[in-house]
């Protein structure tokens, strides 16, 4: 506290007029997700910091800030992609404040004229979702790799720069949905290997697929022009102890 040993100090009186002028000026805040619009992307946020405010004996209370309404959510983008995550009530935050009024930009887009006058007001609030106190920090972060992970660290995408190897973690199991998959190299399968459906491919020597494990084929399987499912035959059948013949 600034002890003012002289009245009508003019410095003193900038110093309390500029430090007024600071108080009414909102940058950033951490807060809290209290609900999420995905249509919109907007969500609700109760900011985590208390402001002292003078009651009617002149004594200062903690006093919670009003919620925030309709602030954008930021989801990492660029050239028609878009990182989403499903934003939850009780995930913390970041609320960044705009200089000048958005609600024209909000609604319409593109370069418009502010709606009004106001500047750093707790009106004008982006999200960031992620920001983190320290009960709620995330364990066993890596310190190697980029991960695209489940915040208990079960489930996983990683890329390790180092090595150039893209990893995927799914206990709960991978599911793919596409017309088409190119495997430039071979493909290994350690376990139990289950296919539906028909299966076409020709390979020079050296370049196939290598499965160490069980195989569940549902359909038909020819191999250089045989079939060798369950319904294929053999010729050269003998009684006894023989080995049949080739594939029929």
């Amino acid at each position: 506290m600034i002890r003012q040993e002289r009245t009508n100090d003019p410095e003193l009186a900038f110093r309390q007029s500029f430090r007024g002028s600071q108080a009414e000026i909102w940058t950033a805040l951490p807060g809290i997700v209290q609900s999420f619009d995905p249509a919109a992307q907007t969500c609700v946020v109760q900011p985590s910091i208390m402001m002292p405010i003078r009651g009617e004996d002149e004594k200062f209370v903690a006093t919670a800030l009003p919620l925030l309404t309709d602030c954008p959510v930021h989801f990492p983008s660029g050239g028609n992609c878009t990182l989403t995550f499903p934003v939850k009530a009780g995930d913390e935050c970041l609320v960044v404040f705009s200089s000048r009024c958005i609600d024209s930009w909000w609604q319409s887009g593109g370069i418009q004229e502010q709606a009004e006058r106001r500047m750093h007001d707790l009106s004008d609030g982006f999200v960031f979702v992620g920001v983190r106190s320290q009960p709620r920090t995330i364990p066993g972060i890596s310190t190697s790799a980029t991960q695209l992970r489940s915040d208990d660290g079960q489930a996983f995408f990683e890329l390790d720069p180092n090595s150039h190897k893209l990893r995927i973690v799914a206990p709960g199991g991978l599911e793919v949905v596409t017309p088409h998959a190119t495997f430039s190299e071979k493909v290994t399968v350690t376990g139990l290997f289950t296919f539906l459906g028909g299966l076409i491919g020709s390979a020079v020597s050296g370049a196939a697929a290598t499965i160490t494990g069980a195989i569940n084929f549902f359909g038909s399987l020819t191999s250089n022009g045989k079939r060798i499912d369950d319904t294929h035959t053999h010729s050269g059948v003998q009684g006894g102890s023989s080995n049949s013949g080739p594939v029929v």
